[in-house]
């Protein structure tokens, strides 16, 4: 008689941990819903998801096209990009974000409506402080502290792809944006795209610090909402709840790609 080994089934295959999370989810959302304070807070804070959602997803975008040409700028042969490009990683990457984003709300912006209202001057037109929204302060700050970061990953993962391959396509006669095009990113991109999907995650968590400039997110509608009800503690179980549900879900969806990308590399060309 043969021994046919029975199949493990799939609650087996599911880590405790994400059992855990699962179920601290699934009573987080049996609370809420259950509860009419709970539920109102959620009313007062929904607002907020949107907010945070945008000012994240426009700084995320616009972080990534700026890293992606500073990290071209630090592998490129001039000597005086790659200088100028090295000093503004490490200036920006030893300022915290908190301190960052105080300097470009109170001294960037009106640096900014200054010099633009100089340029403005042959054509008697002018703008104020006021009409710099201080949502689009915040997503220039994170824009400009995470771009940095980000050209990190971008570098990392063009310097991993093995120089024999452009000297081989340099060889075909491809120019170096065609190498850059057709050899070095498609390559990279599987090193890049983890640790650029959980710079996003860490970048909706950051986002929080945009309520220091009174930007209407999830964090600054439960300060507003706590000191106005004294549910200190109700509201930021809310608030915590909804920041847990975007970061888990995306680092969810971060390790999908991940084990993707790891089938696709094991597949022969």
């Amino acid at each position: 008689m043969t021994y046919t080994p029975r199949q493990p089934s799939i609650f087996s295959r599911i880590p405790y941990w994400l059992l855990a999370i699962g179920l601290l989810f699934v009573l987080g959302s049996w609370a809420i819903a259950g509860s009419t304070t709970y539920s109102q807070i959620l009313r007062a804070l929904q607002g907020g998801i949107g907010t945070t959602l945008w000012v994240t997803a426009t700084a995320f975008s616009a972080a990534t096209l700026l890293g992606l040409a500073i990290a071209l700028a630090r592998t490129s042969g001039n000597r005086v990009l790659r200088e100028i490009a090295t000093c503004y990683v490490e200036l920006i990457r030893g300022i915290p974000v908190l301190v960052f984003l105080f300097y470009v709300a109170f001294v960037g912006a009106p640096g900014m409506v200054g010099a633009l209202n100089w340029l403005l001057q042959p054509f008697d037109a002018a703008i104020t402080i006021r009409q710099f929204d201080f949502a689009w302060r915040a997503i220039v700050a994170l824009t400009v502290c995470y771009s940095a970061f980000i050209a990190e990953i971008f570098r990392a993962g063009i310097e991993a792809v093995d120089r024999g391959q452009l000297e081989a396509a340099r060889s075909l006669g491809l120019s170096r944006w065609k190498c850059f095009r057709l050899v070095t990113f498609p390559q990279a991109l599987r090193t890049i795209l983890p640790p650029l999907a959980n710079d996003f995650v860490s970048m909706i968590k950051d986002s929080a610090l945009v309520s220091a400039l009174g930007v209407q997110d999830i964090t600054q509608l439960g300060k507003v909402y706590s000191s106005g009800t004294f549910l200190f503690f109700e509201t930021y179980n809310v608030v915590a709840f909804l920041y847990l549900s975007m970061t888990i879900s995306l680092s969810l969806l971060i390790k999908l790609l991940e084990r993707a990308l790891q089938q696709n590399s094991r597949q022969p060309l």
